[in-house]
């Protein structure tokens, strides 16, 4: 394990806009159990596909969507506000 400091542009939360040292632009750290969340609610988009239950598809994959926008909202206000260039 190596320790490194990091630049933090949000609060801590569940998901951190941070930079590594080294790296342009900062990027999003997300805690295990939201990452385990977001797999989870993933395979259920992936299982109703399976089974050609297209509408359970579409509004699981609509709740990720929206959480996803948030999240990215979330990041693009954090490079507005310290006058960072987004990388897209």
């Amino acid at each position: 394990m190596e320790r490194v400091e990091a630049e933090l542009f949000t609060d801590g939360g569940n998901n951190a806009v941070v930079r590594l040292p080294g790296r342009r632009f900062p990027g999003v750290l997300i805690q295990g159990d939201s990452l385990s969340i977001l797999r989870s609610d993933i395979a259920e988009v992936v299982a109703a596909c399976e089974q050609g239950d297209a509408a359970a598809a579409c509004e699981t994959a609509g709740l990720l969507l929206t959480d996803l926008d948030a999240l990215l909202t979330r990041y693009s206000a954090a490079l507005d506000a310290h006058e960072i260039p987004r990388p897209f």
